[in-house]
């Protein structure tokens, strides 16, 4: 495993308590310190998301007014560049009219979809801008609208529709691309999703034409749920899986020092075993292997959560 890993630090999210403060507070000197505190841990992109969450509602609105102060106060703080992360195109068209790309280089603008409003206003912002484009390849077109991705074979074609038309329409090279197949809560997959997008990795991987795409995870999502003694260590096993898969992005807290472990590491191994137990057998359905897959990460967790309490 030889390919570098790069890290989207994923700080400046009102997910966490520092973001949600400094945008409480409208205090860009809160974000300067977020900022620079990801480029010292050695973060290649900063996300710089000001959604809502569960404990703060944000209206769009007030997003579009701070971006211009927030934006040039954390280029002031650090060259590492930004990701936009919002799936208004207003959100984008403000961000990447206050970012300066002299001072960072190329940023990247995520995401495009295939159920966004403004797909082709987003399409047209990415070649003005000259930025990198993230792809969700979690939903594709079907006729008369958009569905969800359920196999592999959804989200490689999905893929494979926008890299098209992202050359066509906007310029990109496939390196330019970034491709986030999804990933859930590994405690709480019972339909597979985590081995769908593991698969549709390694059919972008194996594509010549696809060549140089790169692909994403949010990579929190993973252990979201399960018990913290177990969390860091699980995502850094699919880490591992990820990348022989042909990952090599990860929107992640640079705080938890994110890094694939050894192939051999036991719990590389005992997650690999657990997503194994999770495709169904002949004749089976998704559901029963799902919950074998989910008695597995459940032990898993148990074990981690028994080792770290003689630990302590």
């Amino acid at each position: 495993m030889n390919r570098k890993l790069h890290i989207v630090g994923e700080l400046m999210n009102n997910s966490y308590a520092r973001a949600r403060k400094a945008f409480t507070e409208r205090d860009p000197r809160g974000y300067q310190a977020l900022a620079r505190l990801q480029s010292h841990l050695g973060a290649d992109y900063l996300t710089l998301n000001l959604d809502g969450t569960q404990r703060i509602q944000v209206r769009r609105q007030e997003m579009l007014d701070f971006l211009p102060d927030v934006i040039p106060a954390i280029q002031e703080a650090t060259s590492t560049p930004i990701a936009f992360d919002n799936p208004s195109v207003e959100y984008h068209k403000a961000a990447l009219r206050h970012y300066d790309r002299r001072k960072s280089g190329a940023p990247i603008l995520n995401s495009l979809a295939a159920s966004r409003e403004h797909l082709d206003e987003m399409v047209e912002l990415v070649k003005h801008y000259d930025t990198l484009a993230v792809v969700m390849a979690s939903e594709r077109f079907v006729p008369g609208g958009t569905a969800q991705c359920l196999n592999p074979q959804d989200s490689y074609r999905a893929v494979k529709h926008f890299v098209e038309l992202l050359a066509t329409r906007a310029g990109r090279r496939n390196e330019q691309i970034i491709i986030d197949p999804g990933l859930a809560p590994v405690g709480a997959d019972t339909y597979g999703l985590v081995n769908i997008g593991l698969d549709a990795m390694r059919m972008i991987s194996a594509d010549p034409d696809l060549k140089g795409v790169h692909i994403l995870v949010g990579l929190s999502n993973f252990a979201w749920g399960t018990p913290k003694g177990a969390r860091e260590e699980l995502e850094k096993a699919y880490l591992t899986l990820g990348m022989e898969a042909g990952l090599d992005f990860a929107l992640a807290n640079p705080e938890k020092s994110p890094a694939p472990l050894e192939k051999d590491h036991p719990m590389v191994s005992r997650l690999r075993e657990a997503l194994a137990l999770g495709r169904p057998r002949e004749g089976e359905s998704h559901e029963i292997s799902g919950f074998r897959q989910a008695e597995a990460i459940m032990e898993i967790c148990r074990e981690a959560e028994a080792l770290n309490s003689v630990d302590l």
